[in-house]
């Protein structure tokens, strides 16, 4: 069986092309790490986050290459061809952010080469923090894409800068009007957790935020909203995951609007 490796301390991905996993969100899903194996690279620093804290979001030369990304991907795409495994995606994410990678869209352009020699019926897909919509080769890579997946975490930009830590000078307001000018079908991902992070409060989940939240939804107006909580280990500890309960509460909310909403 084809074995998924993982650093178990970090939980990095120590391959370019990992999986199969069942997904919670996007069924067997074979996913593509654009990323050093050596560390995350993220412009994020979420607490919530399974690969752990974010060492730099501008690695020197780490950089997968795109013919390094190439085999490993023909070779397990192969794999599952021999064992039988129908893929319903093939997954960009990996250890950290998928649209720092350089040749962005490049490597879209192999995977959808190689899906559609090898694995037909998978739908190319990218799971991102929308963050560099404003890179012209990420806007090119991410329109080839079957399904784009953007970050969603908060409401208002305090959370956000508790929630997801950004680098640099991103704002919450700019990547909500990047998504609403991206010009093409998106999806949204959100994360909702509580917590106590160095004696500091963190919560998305109140009924203030959440009504921020909503705000940004309904200017996005997506094709459909994944809402899901903590299920794997976290950077930071202290976290807490909230109940399903809570989760379909916020997603009525969503389906009052007219956007379908599923809870993971």
């Amino acid at each position: 069986m084809i074995q998924h490796d993982i650093d178990p301390e970090k939980m990095l991905h120590l391959t370019y092309v990992y999986g199969p996993v069942p997904s919670r969100r996007l069924g067997t899903s074979l996913g593509i790490n654009p990323l050093p194996v050596e560390t995350k690279v993220c412009n994020f620093d979420c607490p919530y986050c399974e690969c752990g804290w974010t060492v730099s979001d501008r690695p020197a030369g780490k950089m997968p290459t795109v013919e390094q990304i190439a085999e490993e991907l023909r070779l397990k795409l192969a794999e599952c061809r021999t064992y039988g495994i129908e893929l319903a995606s093939i997954t960009f994410a990996g250890n950290g952010e998928p649209t720092l990678h350089p040749k962005f869209e490049e490597l879209i352009d192999l995977a959808g080469r190689l899906r559609d020699e090898l694995a037909p019926t998978a739908k190319v897909t990218v799971l991102t923090n929308a963050t560099r919509l404003q890179k012209s080769h990420v806007r090119r890579g991410l329109l080839k894409a079957d399904v784009r997946q953007f970050k969603l975490d908060a409401g208002t930009e305090a959370a956000f800068r508790q929630v997801d830590r950004p680098f640099g000078k991103l704002t919450l307001a700019g990547i909500v009007t990047d998504i609403c000018n991206f010009g093409a079908p998106v999806m949204l991902q959100s994360m909702f957790f509580r917590g106590l992070i160095d004696g500091e409060v963190i919560d998305n989940t109140t009924p203030q935020e959440v009504a921020a939240w909503l705000e940004h939804v309904k200017r996005i107006a997506p094709t459909a909203v994944h809402l899901y909580s903590l299920d794997r280990p976290t950077a930071a500890t202290g976290l807490s995951r909230v109940t399903p309960a809570e989760l379909e509460a916020i997603a009525g909310q969503v389906r009052q609007m007219g956007i379908p909403a599923e809870c993971f």
